[in-house]
């Protein structure tokens, strides 16, 4: 279930015209590996509250948007019957104040709805779940409290904690937690203690430790570089109560 990535000519291919109204940066119109179950679309919110060096899309990080949300929404009537899932992902897509609106017309025609989130918003995700919007998360946990303004940009742990405690006494939607690992910003131990932290807070689901793979085409939002040595994932504290995969080692 690693992220499908998009090339510029994808992006070119599904994008939504510009009109301004809605920071959705593009739509992949089809993916298997993204949403657990269920053939899907990806909906890409421009604009991000962090800045993480490795973030392999800084174009829709840093764009305010190309499409509005009936050209969205007549690309998903359109898509009935062929897809049973929609994926929000960017970006940032809980950081958009009109989402709970457009997660409730998504709902309207059926679709299943799995929310990529990197945990800022612990206020949109508790309303989110109480309303009944979401059958997915994936959480982004980026680094551990020592090491988290130095990756992501911004010293909001805090609410980041806020929503990896909700969703782990939630029991009502599956979640996963990720953990993107570039070895220049952390190493086994950083790792092991978001494990550590993770078993603590009795997590049950899966946590995928995902390798940052460089490419000369696409340069990251900090313009990171190979890294020197890969994580030794035989060092990492191996959990109990729950399953750690690794992808792209």
């Amino acid at each position: 279930m690693e992220k499908l990535n998009i090339t510029h000519n994808d992006m070119e291919e599904c994008s939504i015209e510009k009109s301004g109204v809605l920071p959705i940066y593009s739509v992949t119109p089809f993916t298997m590996l993204d949403f657990p179950k269920h053939t899907a679309c990806i909906v890409w919110f421009s604009g991000c509250n962090m800045r993480c060096p490795y973030c392999h899309n800084p174009q829709i990080v840093k764009s305010k948007g190309r499409g509005d949300v009936g050209q969205v929404m007549e690309f998903l009537k359109k898509r009935q019957g062929l897809l049973d899932g929609v994926v929000l992902s960017g970006g940032e897509a809980s950081a958009y104040p009109g989402l709970p609106a457009f997660i409730r017309k998504v709902k309207d025609m059926g679709y299943a709805v799995k929310l990529d989130t990197n945990g800022l918003r612990p206020d949109i995700i508790k309303s989110h779940l109480d309303a009944g919007f979401l059958d997915y998360v994936a959480l982004d946990y980026k680094a551990p409290p020592k090491k988290f303004k130095h990756v992501t940009g911004t010293d909001k742990y805090d609410l980041f904690s806020q929503t990896l405690d909700l969703l782990c006494t939630q029991k009502k939607v599956e979640f996963e937690v990720r953990t993107t690992v570039h070895t220049a910003l952390m190493d086994e131990e950083d790792v092991s203690t978001i494990i550590r932290d993770l078993e603590q807070r009795g997590f049950l689901g899966t946590h995928a430790v995902q390798n940052f793979t460089h490419s000369d085409e696409r340069p990251t939002l900090g313009l990171m570089k190979a890294q020197d040595r890969l994580l030794d994932i035989h060092k990492l504290h191996v959990p109990q109560s729950f399953n750690v995969v690794f992808r792209n080692f």
